[in-house]
């Protein structure tokens, strides 16, 4: 039996510090978003727009890719105790 509620604040800690590093990564080295994209999705010559690194979207993100990452952390729990043997 999985416990939920440690595995969602788990879950919370590892997106922040991962988005955080990223967010940071990107701002510190602008270029490596195109890298990323053309070399770890096999893309060519990916166009992604305006770069806008603010505040308000290191917020929104953060807390996009939290509620995307504590629902499928959720979903999974919910599995695990529900699916048996």
């Amino acid at each position: 039996m999985i416990q939920v509620n440690r595995l969602l604040k788990v879950t919370v800690a590892w997106t922040s510090v991962v988005y955080v590093v990223c967010f940071g990564g990107v701002a510190l080295i602008p270029g490596i978003r195109e890298l990323f994209l053309q070399y770890a999705l096999h893309s060519v010559n990916v166009g992604i727009g305006q770069n806008a690194m603010t505040l308000t979207t290191f917020i929104v993100g953060l807390i996009i890719w939290n509620v995307l990452a504590v629902l499928a952390a959720w979903l999974f729990a919910y599995l695990w105790n529900t699916i048996r043997n």
